[in-house]
């Protein structure tokens, strides 16, 4: 492993026998009888800052597609502002608001799927396995096409329909502890129940209602402007930074509940915690985009993969899951153009295959 030392008392240290792990495979304090040495893995650094080279160039390239072709240059014009107001308008207002929320958006969706596949020690604890962003499309309709269409009411629905969801699913599988296995199980039954709820709201509600109501639940970029990614952008502003907190006792946590005991943890109240945490993540999106499958369940693994590290990778997490997203919108945009996809079909096909992947790796091992 490639690390870069760095010296709190500015001279070297003798090497410790054995090192103090804070965060595995990321950042170890090593002590030493003139200071302390901050161990910072490398390879997570350089695999984000290449990710985010590829989200820059892509979403660049993302900019110049749609009805009205476009150059680089005329990209780069608009955005620096000296294009003509035509220009400006398509790729300010129309197309640089897609590519932002599917970043953000995907973003939410990594971390969020890294906490509960930490949380649960298996690869399919993602919120959509679970049927978290199912529970807040739910609320998200059930406000929408019951009570009121504003933009605060149906974030409210869907945050509000996540965290019972959770909550509810949380109570059904908490038997003495936590079993992830249960806990997918559980949360698979009452997604099941969920989608049946969805599915017999859709039939009450009118013709036009109900098309636009499907259309938005297979997950949709389609028509994102600035207003609606703002909520997202704040929620990332706000909730991410406590996710990094909390995120180092789950790594204790893995070890143990009784390991964590020890060190003066509580293991129930940090992983409701950061249950709250991740359903907060996937409801706001969910609520502007409708619900996105597929991101919250591979993004993790293939984070981990990257960075060659256990544990969860929330950056790195954040930005496989944003090329991801973006790459499925442009592809959703492109496959049958000038007609456009839901991007949630796009992600659903990738979904399939990754888990046909998975399974026929598994098959491999036994």
């Amino acid at each position: 492993m490639t690390a870069t030392e760095i010296s709190s008392t500015g001279s070297a240290a003798p090497e410790p026998a054995r090192p103090i792990e804070l965060w595995p495979r990321r950042i170890r304090l090593l002590p030493g009888p003139r200071g302390s040495r901050l161990i910072i893995d490398t390879r997570i650094v350089v695999t984000s800052l290449i990710l985010i080279a590829v989200l820059v160039g892509f979403g660049l390239y993302a900019l110049t597609l749609g009805e009205t072709e476009l150059s680089v240059a005329d990209v780069w014009a608009a955005l620096t502002g000296t294009a003509e107001t035509g220009t400006r308008r398509i790729v300010l207002d129309w197309r640089l608001p897609r590519i932002v929320i599917a970043v953000l958006g995907g973003a939410a969706l990594g971390i969020s799927g890294a906490i509960f596949q930490s949380m649960t020690r298996n690869p399919l604890g993602s919120p959509d396995i679970i049927g978290f962003n199912t529970g807040a499309y739910t609320g998200a309709l059930l406000v929408s096409l019951v009570f009121t269409s504003s933009a605060v009411s149906v974030t409210a629905g869907a945050l509000v329909g996540g965290l019972l969801t959770a909550v509810l699913v949380y109570a059904l599988a908490f038997k003495g502890g936590l079993l992830g296995f249960r806990l997918i199980v559980v949360g698979i039954a009452i997604s099941a129940m969920l989608n049946a709820l969805n599915a017999w709201i859709l039939v009450g509600a009118n013709s036009e209602s109900a098309v636009s109501a499907t259309v938005w639940g297979q997950g949709s970029l389609n028509g994102v402007r600035w207003p609606d990614v703002m909520p997202v952008l704040w929620s990332l502003v706000i909730l991410l930074p406590i996710c990094l907190y909390l995120v180092r006792r789950l790594d204790l946590l893995e070890l143990g509940d009784d390991f964590g005991r020890m060190l003066g943890l509580s293991p129930e109240r940090t992983r409701l915690a950061l249950l709250a945490l991740g359903v907060g993540l996937i409801s706001i999106i969910t609520a502007i985009v409708g619900p996105i499958t597929f991101v919250a369940l591979a993004a993790p693994q293939i984070a981990r993969r990257l960075v060659d590290a256990s544990g969860p990778q929330l950056v790195p997490s954040a930005l496989v899951a944003g090329v991801l997203l973006l790459v499925s919108d442009v592809i959703a945009q492109r496959i049958i153009a000038p007609s456009q996809l839901p991007v949630g079909i796009v992600t659903a096909c990738l979904g399939g295959v990754y888990l046909i992947w998975i399974m026929s790796r598994a098959r491999k091992r036994v």
